[in-house]
């Protein structure tokens, strides 16, 4: 044996030779292939930066209605924080109607605004005045608008991308005490921190410990996966390495910065301190104090097991490590430590912190720019989109749909299982503009977008459209009789359609006001036959809607099937006198470094005659004084006029409102996902909540001046015969074509130069408006 080895010496260790040669070159081209891996992804882009999605800006101007209270309150939404003096950018201050504040350097669509301070002072519910640091008078000023949310990739991560400037130097500190104390003098791996964690792991007979360096976490977070095995180990050191030799310190402590996992928000991974600051605390990054520091330090150690919203008492003892730490090597002294231990979290509760999640928008805003931009362009490009969302409205939205959903579950005693959902869309319908939009019943969940992608069947929301068809042929006015009695039709398939009123009762002939104000469906469908199919399906599309409805009679009871937003597109033409504007989510663009790419100009369409929708929209307001939405009045101010129409599909399926005020549209749906029947309809489902939501908005009265060609006229309600206040049961004041004559009331005749003093606003107006025009010369 020895001498076989003996003998065969020489070509063994040829063999070993050739053997560890081969190593050293595998382990060689393996080294080089990690280097050109680490030198292409890193100093290119080194991080996907999904699109960053803002609010509407809100603007401050001298004669605003807006009271100190509710400046603060717009103040602290955005992230300011109230301290003794304002000092810093986003700071605020307050004595009694006088606030001072310095706001954020925020570039704008069309440029950058730079930081200042401003003293704004307030008298009753409106702004007196403003100033600068110079005690010049400041007419109008812009706030930084509040982050919503972002476009982010398939994989979820999403992050706000700080520089060196936008850091604490407290951060960058405290991570090398917490984290990896030799972070400035090691090469990427700390060997006796991986010795300790050995030893450890040895003893344990498994991966108990790591001793992992900053750069090693960054090279774990950013190029491999969250597998623990010894080759795994050994390759995120040999990568750490190649990253300290080619890339310095600063830049290792930035994009660590930048790169690590922070949280989870739904399917939103919070990556970096950026975004987690925003998170966690609703401000930037540079605006936190030393606690708000400490505990985004102690997060990182484990995100879940640490976390603050979940684990509150666990997360306070590590921050209060943290600061132990900081105090023991000399970052702050024991004192900063205490007074910082002593603070709470400060952590914005889910349902309140600034910006929320608002998925259901967010996926519009996505819809609208994939017509303009690429899909990578969207999830990694560092875009700026700014919005049309109003927060304030949104989470009015929001609670006014949650609240009224639960009440209804409660009242009506469904399984557990089976809960309503809903839908909520407010625009602004001068503009276009969609100010909120609710998705579901869970608005912060990211899943099927109902105010999209619903097609629901929409009931009397159609019957608007009916009465606007047919005034528009001149053979028509709201005094007008129609028959409520009735229909029967025969169907190509040998079939009668014989529709019914919901009280299964016949009213006989009644005034188109009437009809449309109390819902009627037989009379509905006499007048939708008479002035024919194709007017009225042709209506449908010249209002907006995407696709012309087939011409069969049950369309005129809203068998159509379309989307919430459809809806509000469609009543965007009422709401806006005739005239229509897309609706859209996004106001501008700009690329990363601020630089405009696209902006979203105001387009504006006439859809139907001026004067026959403003006939059709007095009759409109008739459905909230005497018909299917007079319940709404209770929760709204007496003095505010509003407009809208209910809906509910066949089988009590859908639930459904719309309406508008002087500056709001609003649409509402309520059902069920599996086109359960809900036993509501659209007046005792969704007018609850329009009515709730737009009692909590502020809203201004809808009004329209009266056009030229119109005159007003006093009418029995019931019976179309013109009567006059005084005479006649239960009178309104209607607008019809001027010299139109309308069969009078036994013993009423309608005398203008009398106005009832306790008229509602509307036909006060209105009628001051009628005798403004007889006195013309």
């Amino acid at each position: 044996m020895a001498f076989a080895l003996k003998k065969y010496r020489k070509q063994i260790l040829a063999a070993v030779a050739l053997l560890i040669g081969l190593l050293i070159i595998a382990l060689l081209a393996w080294t080089l292939y990690l280097d050109r891996k680490i030198t292409a992804q890193f100093e290119g882009r080194r991080w996907t930066l999904p699109a960053q999605v803002y609010a509407e800006p809100t603007d401050l101007y001298v004669g605003q209605v807006l009271s100190a209270d509710a400046l603060e309150q717009e103040l602290i939404r955005l992230g300011y924080h109230r301290a003794r003096r304002a000092s810093s950018p986003g700071a605020y201050s307050r004595d009694g109607n006088r606030i001072e504040l310095v706001s954020r350097r925020f570039p704008f669509w069309d440029g950058l605004q730079e930081s200042q301070r401003l003293t704004i002072v307030t008298h009753g519910n409106a702004i007196f005045g403003m100033r600068d640091a110079s005690g010049e008078e400041i007419p109008i000023f812009r706030l930084d608008p509040l982050l919503i949310g972002s476009i982010f990739p398939v994989h979820g991560e999403d992050r706000v991308v700080v520089t060196p400037q936008e850091v604490s130097p407290l951060l960058p500190t405290a991570l090398k005490v917490v984290e990896d104390r030799q972070f400035d003098s090691h090469l990427g791996v700390d060997f006796s921190a991986i010795a300790r964690a050995a030893w450890v792991n040895l003893r344990a007979g498994h991966i108990a410990q790591g001793g992992s360096t900053l750069t090693q976490q960054l090279v774990k977070s950013y190029f491999l996966d969250n597998r623990r095995t010894f080759s795994r180990k050994i390759e995120e050191a040999v990568m750490a390495m190649l990253l300290e030799v080619h890339f310095e310190k600063q830049d290792l402590m930035n994009a660590y910065i930048n790169e690590i996992y922070l949280g989870q928000d739904g399917r939103r991974a919070i990556h970096g301190f950026g975004l987690a600051s925003q998170f966690y605390f609703g401000k930037p990054l540079a605006e936190l104090q030393l606690h708000e520091v400490a505990l985004l330090v102690a997060i990182v150690r484990g995100p879940s097991y640490y976390d603050p919203r979940r684990h509150p008492q666990r997360a306070r003892e590590r921050r209060d490590l943290v600061l132990e730490l900081m105090a023991r090597h000399g970052v702050i002294d024991n004192t900063e430590a205490q007074q910082a231990a002593k603070q709470p979290l400060g952590i914005l509760g889910a349902d309140n912190r600034a910006g929320g999640y608002y998925p259901a928008f967010l996926d519009l805003v996505r819809r609208t720019l994939r017509r303009d931009y690429r899909e990578e362009d969207l999830t990694e490009a560092g875009l700026k989109i700014f919005s049309t969302l109003d927060p304030r409205i949104q989470n009015e939205a929001e609670k006014s749909l949650a609240q009224e959903l639960d009440r209804l579950d409660r009242t009506r005693r469904q399984p557990a299982a089976h809960k309503l959902e809903g839908v909520v869309i407010v625009t602004a319908p001068q503009n276009g503009e969609v100010i909120a939009m609710v998705g579901g019943r869970q608005a912060g969940f990211d899943g099927f977008n109902r105010a999209l992608d619903a097609h629901r069947s929409i009931g009397s929301l159609v019957k608007p459209v009916i009465y606007l068809a047919a005034i528009e042929t001149g053979l028509y006015n709201a005094a007008t009789l129609v028959e409520d009695g009735p229909v029967e039709v025969k169907l190509p398939n040998g079939k009668l359609w014989q529709p019914q009123n919901i009280s299964k009762q016949y009213y006989g002939p009644v005034p188109l006001v009437r009809a449309l104000a109390q819902s009627l469906n037989l009379a509905t469908v006499h007048l939708g036959l008479e002035v024919g199919l194709p007017k009225v399906t042709r209506k449908f599309v010249a209002l907006g809607l995407g696709q012309e409805p087939p011409q069969l009679p049950a369309v005129l009871l809203g068998a159509v099937d379309v989307s919430p937003l459809e809806v509000a597109q469609l009543y965007n033409g009422f709401a806006n006198g005739g005239f229509s504007t897309p609706l859209r989510a996004v106001r501008a663009v700009v690329d990363e470094q601020g630089k405009p790419l696209k902006s979203f100009a105001l387009e504006i369409t006439p859809v139907a005659d001026p004067k026959a929708v403003y006939e059709v929209n007095r009759m409109l307001v008739q459905v909230m004084e005497h018909g299917s939405g007079r319940a709404a009045r209770s929760r709204l101010p007496a003095d505010v006029v509003v407009a809208g129409k209910t809906g509910t599909s066949s089988d009590y399926r859908d639930s459904w409102f719309a309406g508008f005020s002087g500056n709001h549209l609003a649409v509402v749906w309520i059902g069920y996902d599996d086109n359960a029947p809900t036993g509501l309809t659209g007046a005792s489902g969704s007018l609850a909540v329009w009515s709730r939501l737009m009692g909590s908005i502020d809203t201004a009265s809808w009004s329209a001046a009266l056009p030229e060609g119109l005159e007003e006229t006093w009418i029995e309600f019931a019976t179309g015969l013109a009567a006059r206040p005084g005479c006649g049961d239960d009178v309104i004041l209607i607008a019809v074509p001027r010299d139109t004559r309308i069969p009078a009331r036994a013993g009423c005749e309608a005398d203008p130069s009398q106005e009832p003093a306790n008229a509602p606003p509307l036909q006060k107006q209105a009628h001051r408006w009628w005798q403004g025009i007889i006195r013309r010369p």
